[in-house]
């Protein structure tokens, strides 16, 4: 009864939004003043009028601009078959706010950080013309890092060279209370994020104390370890002013709300456009188990300008893909555990916050869209998940993971315990990653895997470009544990994987967790590793890499540039047939 008839009844003068027919169905324009969530609230409206059917497709048509956010686009179990499309060259959906008003101050150019919607930031990010500013740090060259000297768990104090130290001490002991600098730490596969609380100088060392809660977890989590000796833990340290030095650095004074900038010799800042990050998530689909968001597809739309924020107030200890120790400590004496070896340690664990969070949903998916400058995670479909697709995607320029789905161990779950579920739609199943170019992911935290894919069952992993990754390529499974759960019938083929390792050892192209019956891994391509000189042992990196637990699993026909494979306290029922770098694949 809509054909061939102008919807006035749908017009908002105040947000702009214009309804009208296509022959696909309605369509919502959003110009580009008004709201994207309004949108949304109108087809819920639309749909309780009996105006569209309950199962009618919706479009909601954003215009060639960017829309940018004061707070994340919730979308609610109301909020079904529709297809938001962005057209024309470029739109866009930002959580950043634009800093302008630049000033020259001797070498630096300042300016100030207003409020955003009344509350002070906390920037951790900033981009210049499209490219990321480094928070400014001690080291250019991440070779040239210090390493530490020792640490003395029970005090709570590592000791580097006082010469790392050096620039950010007035004085032969120093306490922050305030903005304090931070250390960022590498650690076998992770890097901590150690807030300092003081240094004292001893000579040609340095004594480094550190915040709490993260000191407690720095110094009684077992995994990964802090090496020392030979290969002893590299770190840096950001976020002093005096670290200030170079091109294309900032420093953020919170207690002024005033930035500092170098720029670059092709920079001006009169006419450069400055984002700052202001929101950690830019859409969230708050589903539940009875009540799914469903039938959503994103479509030609660029998703940037997140934050992370936890860091600044609480630090960030992870066990491993960038999920953060909540309490972790070592066992005494080790824990017997039926099928498995002796467990040393208990970790539990919380999870970072992503641009795109998705819980208790199905077929919410994403077509031919942009994530990048982005500070946190990039798509997160974190429980309930059902049939969501990312197809044909580029996600580029991430902190922390760039996709990930699944559960990693809920909150109130000790991390080595199989996580099984009574009521199993809580699990993450038949959700697919296809055809996307996954790169520079992990800028942050090295500990990112380009596909992080914990708790899932009929997850599909099919023919994605990655490429410049910290960490992993794809990590599948989780759990370090060979008993059976709920992960199964996995399949990943057709990944072309390259330039990973970037900065952190015990790697792998594909890494996988726990026992996964049917799960297979072939036809990948797997090639150019990294060889940083400052991981902790040189020689563990491998291409394919079934770690604890892993079990029934199939892993066949891979291209990989040497013959270089971990099967580390494995279960039962693993098949390894034709994996090498004489095997032809559709990407090699």
């Amino acid at each position: 009864m809509f054909m061939n008839k102008r919807l006035s009844s749908l017009l908002l003068s105040a947000l702009a939004i214009q309804c009208s027919l296509c022959n696909a169905g309605t369509v919502i324009t959003v110009s580009p003043d008004s709201s994207v969530s309004d949108a949304f609230r109108k087809v819920r409206e639309m749909r309780r009028l009996e105006k569209v059917g309950s199962n009618e497709k919706v479009c909601i048509r954003l215009a060639d601009t960017t829309y940018r956010l004061y707070q994340p686009i919730v979308l609610h179990p109301e909020d079904h078959d529709i297809e938001v499309i962005g057209t024309g060259t470029f739109s866009a959906i930002s959580g950043g706010m634009i800093i302008d008003g630049w000033k020259k101050d001797g070498r630096y150019w300042t300016a100030e950080v207003p409020y955003f919607e009344g509350r002070p930031l906390s920037v951790r990010q900033m981009w210049v013309n499209g490219r990321k500013a480094v928070r400014c740090r001690d080291v250019d060259d991440f070779e040239k890092m210090h390493r530490i000297v020792s640490q003395d768990k029970k005090k709570g104090v590592i000791y580097v060279p006082a010469s790392a130290v050096k620039d950010i001490m007035p004085a032969d002991s120093v306490y922050f209370n305030r903005q304090a600098p931070e250390m960022i730490l590498h650690e076998m596969w992770c890097i901590s994020v150690l807030r300092i609380r003081s240094i004292t100088i001893h000579g040609d060392s340095a004594a480094v104390r550190f915040m709490q809660p993260e000191a407690k977890l720095q110094f009684e989590h077992p995994w990964p370890n802090v090496m020392t000796g030979e290969h002893a833990s590299p770190f840096y340290i950001t976020g002093h002013k005096n670290l200030l030095d170079a091109e294309r650095e900032f420093f953020y004074d919170e207690r002024r709300g005033k930035l500092y900038y170098i720029p670059g010799k092709d920079e001006d800042m009169t006419t450069a456009e400055v984002i700052v990050p202001a929101l950690e998530s830019l859409v969230i689909a708050d589903g539940s188990l009875d009540n799914n968001v469903r039938n959503i597809n994103f479509k030609n739309i660029t998703f940037e300008h997140t934050t992370w924020t936890r860091p600044a107030l609480y630090g960030h200890v992870p066990l491993q893909a960038c999920m953060y120790l909540t309490d972790a400590y070592k066992l005494r004496p080790q824990m017997t555990r039926k099928d498995n070896h002796k467990l040393d340690n208990q970790g539990f664990l919380g999870r970072p916050e992503a641009a795109i969070e998705i819980k208790g949903a199905e077929r919410l998916n994403f077509t031919s869209c942009i994530f990048r400058h982005l500070g946190g995670q990039g798509i997160d479909y974190q429980w309930g998940d059902k049939d969501c697709t990312v197809d044909s995607c580029t996600l580029t320029d991430i902190a922390m993971n760039g996709y990930v789905c699944g559960s990693f161990s809920p909150s109130s779950l000790e991390t080595h315990i199989v996580y099984n579920p009574s009521d199993k739609r809580e699990v993450c199943e038949g959700n697919t990653i296809t055809r996307c170019t996954i790169t520079d992911i992990g800028n942050e935290d090295w500990g990112s895997c380009a596909i992080a894919a914990g708790y899932v069952a009929g997850q599909q992993i099919t023919d994605n470009t990655i490429s410049d990754i910290p960490y992993t390529g794809i990590s599948l499974g989780w759990g370090w544990n060979r008993q059976p759960g709920v992960m199964h019938d996995n399949y990943v083929a057709g990944n072309d994987i390259s330039r990973y390792g970037r900065h952190m050892y015990d790697t792998a192209g594909i890494y996988t967790l726990g026992c996964q019956p049917g799960t297979i891994i072939e036809e990948n391509s797997i090639y150019d590793i990294y060889t940083p000189s400052y991981v902790h042992d040189p020689n563990h990196w491998f291409y394919l890499y079934t770690d604890e637990g892993s079990s029934h699993i199939t892993v066949r026909n891979n291209h990989t540039q040497g013959e270089k494979f971990l099967k580390n306290a494995v279960g039962p029922g693993n098949v390894w047939e034709n994996n090498g770098p004489w095997v032809k694949t559709k990407t090699k």
